[in-house]
């Protein structure tokens, strides 16, 4: 369908955008499993930087209802669907809030659905949480973005794929995954005191 796709992108590029947001806004809201696929959906339509802004706003927003709903009386709802992690959690908050809600987003040791509940529920500032979701999410969703925008560049360029050329557009895909790999280990080195226990 990739033509389909990408003649509806062109002609309709705003409304595609929007959409995109909307999806990807709905599905963290929902907590719904496959937010990497929607990424590198992104990245395959809009492109590396296009598909990147899409998605943050996409996310962060959905992120941002979902703080909100966990404010409310569904808070205690969403706290019993996020289990045990939120207990281990919990010390770390108290410590400083700010830098250990960017832990949450560097570190992928606690699953995102709960990164995004936990800090409502911690007593958190709604704008101090939506700065370091914004910010805290770009080196992943960067990432996977390009992985996106290298297939839709194989495609793009007409014929049949072969191995090299798929490999040839997804080598900086490669190396930027590899850096979001290490950004833990950087992490922990500079601010082991604020890693999630």
């Amino acid at each position: 369908q990739q033509d389909t796709l990408r003649s509806f992108v062109s002609e309709n590029l705003v409304l595609a955008v929007l959409i995109y947001i909307a999806v990807y806004a709905a599905a963290t809201l929902s907590m719904m499993p496959g937010a990497l696929w929607i990424t590198i959906s992104g990245g395959f339509l809009f492109g590396l930087w296009g598909g990147s802004a899409a998605t943050i706003v996409g996310a962060t927003l959905g992120a941002s209802l979902l703080f909100l709903g966990a404010k409310s009386s569904i808070g205690g709802a969403l706290r019993a669907r996020a289990g045990p992690f939120l207990q281990k959690l919990e010390k770390g908050f108290q410590e400083d809030a700010v830098s250990y809600m960017f832990a949450l987003r560097f570190l992928p040791v606690v699953p995102f659905p709960v990164a995004n509940i936990a800090p409502a529920l911690f007593g958190a500032k709604f704008r101090d949480y939506v700065i370091t979701t914004a910010l805290g999410i770009v080196p992943g969703v960067v990432a996977y973005t390009w992985i996106g925008a290298g297939l839709g560049a194989t495609f793009a360029a007409g014929g049949e794929p072969d191995f090299a050329r798929i490999a040839r557009n997804l080598i900086p895909a490669v190396i930027a995954l590899g850096v979001v790999s290490l950004l833990p280990v950087a992490y922990k080195k500079l601010f082991a005191k604020k890693v999630p226990a």
